[in-house]
């Protein structure tokens, strides 16, 4: 469904992906782990299309059709979706609004009729009852005042509202308490069907705990150094990352760049 094929990224000319490749068919659940820095969320954000990554080499492909030149939105037509570490602030922008508006956009790429207003915040209503979270959200502007499970657990309802191929979850673990992580993790356990892919970011193990993987990678450096199952996170779990070092002879340095300044 989606491959990434030999993907060097750059930012202000210096390059932070060195060759990644990575192949995520209908069904399946990835996930990438790594230190700070890695290039992890440097992947998640170049798959997606943000501007201020540059593809210098390499290609991206869903459904045979090339990514690499098209704009974020035209992506997320193709059925791309990305969940951000640090979901933004939209001041004066409802939830409701901006979900119907995202919702309707797909819809047309799709050559489907837009959602009616009254059966879209039907819709909604319903996703955030499911997510202990009242209807008043509709109305409030995104992710304004949110706390971080609040802000976490909105963008998994837009997940599922737009139905993405591909769905990749930057460290959507982060920031969240044992009740926050369990019930987003159950919101992406429910959308992990067969016939769509995700691709889970993750310094920890923790969200593994319930959203389980059948591929496990670990990037340095910016490159796939090590690919594995679920036991992989785990030994990751109970030992960290240097016995992957002294395993690979990979040194342990300071040029583990502070991607996330980006995000």
């Amino acid at each position: 469904m989606l491959t990434i094929e030999n993907l060097h990224v750059s930012i202000d000319d210096k390059e932070i992906l060195k060759g990644v490749s990575l192949t995520i068919k209908p069904g399946e659940i990835h996930a990438v782990m790594g230190p700070n820095g890695s290039g992890k969320s440097t992947l998640a954000n170049s798959v997606m299309g943000h501007p201020a990554y540059t593809i210098t080499e390499g290609s991206l492909t869903m459904n045979g059709v090339e990514l690499t030149e098209l704009k974020a939105d035209k992506r997320a037509q193709q059925g791309l979706f990305l969940a951000f570490q640090y979901p933004k602030e939209i001041p004066g922008v409802s939830v409701a609004a901006f979900m119907r508006m995202a919702v309707n956009a797909v819809r047309k790429a799709r050559g489907e009729e837009p959602l009616n207003p009254m059966i879209f915040r039907k819709l909604l209503r319903e996703h955030l009852k499911n997510f202990g979270l009242s209807s008043a959200f509709m109305n409030r502007s995104i992710n304004e005042g949110f706390s971080g499970g609040e802000k976490k657990k909105v963008e998994i309802i837009q997940m599922a509202l737009l139905e993405p191929k591909v769905a990749l979850l930057d460290e959507t673990d982060s920031g969240l308490d044992v009740d926050a992580l369990r019930a987003v993790s159950e919101g992406i356990v429910k959308l992990a069907t067969p016939e769509r892919g995700l691709l889970l970011i993750t310094h920890y193990q923790r969200i593994l705990h319930y959203v389980k993987p059948q591929f496990v990678h670990v990037m340095m450096h910016g490159k796939i150094v090590m690919s594995g199952d679920a036991e992989l996170g785990q030994r990751i779990e109970r030992e960290g990352y240097d016995w992957i070092r002294q395993e690979l002879g990979i040194p342990e340095t300071h040029d583990e760049i502070a991607e996330e300044a980006l995000v």
